[in-house]
């Protein structure tokens, strides 16, 4: 049982969109490609330059002269398109698209995405030998969808819910915010700077003043760091509003 979707590209234009493919197929977990007559034959350099280092994925890629040969062993086969066909297949949607891909593949099945080449699609005969067709909720004013790109939709909806899970990754947690007392001394040390620097005028309304300060610089949530650092911002700005002053009142011998 190959343990996850294997993705058919049917006659595709362009080997940069190949590689693109491949690398958007390794980011979700994916790693079996089929392709079928590419139009500049196999294999393209270009292909590897756009894979990102995902070179395994096109390392093993299989060659196919048609679309039925190319679903050979597959039991289930979902194809991307986005236009109106005469088949009375079901139409799904990404996600659901997804989940029958994972229960058909729990079932023991081999489960394929065909997906049509950039200059005209899939036809209609090669999607009659699919079972469902997966639409994308593309806007109307512009159908048009990039190969590369249908294949990293599909394969990202393959990776929320693949068995191994998604591969989040890890981040170091966010330290603690410093304690009341920690911020309380901050606060006064604030407060006596600006009480010397007159900014609090008229003098009347510096307890308001003063609590909006002490509101807006607490939604800060600082840490003990980022506390210890304020404290410095607030004297280099003191100790530098003092040279001020000392160049201002310096007599002019003393400048030269």
């Amino acid at each position: 049982m190959s343990a996850s979707p294997v993705v058919i590209l049917d006659r595709p234009q362009l080997a940069e969109n190949v590689g693109s493919a491949a690398r958007a197929m390794a980011n979700f977990g994916l790693s079996e490609l089929r392709l079928v007559a590419p139009k500049d034959g196999w294999p393209q350099a270009r292909a590897w330059a756009l894979a990102s280092g995902a070179d395994w994925v096109l390392d093993q890629a299989q060659l196919y002269d048609t679309v039925a040969e190319a679903l050979t062993g597959l039991h289930m086969v979902q194809a991307l398109t986005a236009r109106p066909r005469e088949t009375a297949l079901p139409v799904i949607g990404p996600r659901e698209a997804a989940v029958a891909q994972l229960a058909a593949l729990n079932d023991g099945e081999r489960v394929g995405l065909l997906f049509g080449g950039e200059r005209a699609g899939l036809e209609t005969a090669d999607i009659a030998l699919t079972h469902a067709v997966v639409t994308l909720p593309v806007d109307a004013k512009h159908r048009s969808l990039n190969l590369a790109q249908a294949v990293a939709i599909m394969s990202y909806e393959w990776g929320r819910i693949r068995p191994e899970g998604p591969q989040v990754r890890t981040f170091k947690p966010d330290p603690a915010p410093a304690p009341a007392e920690t911020m309380a001394g901050f606060f006064d040390h604030l407060e006596r700077e600006l009480e010397g620097g007159g900014f609090f005028f008229p003098p009347e309304n510096k307890p308001s003043m003063m609590r909006n300060l002490r509101v807006a610089l607490g939604r800060a949530r600082f840490t003990d760091q980022e506390v210890r650092t304020m404290h410095g911002v607030v004297t280099a700005l003191v100790q530098g509003r003092g040279r001020t002053l000392a160049k201002l009142v310096a007599k002019p011998e003393d400048q030269a």
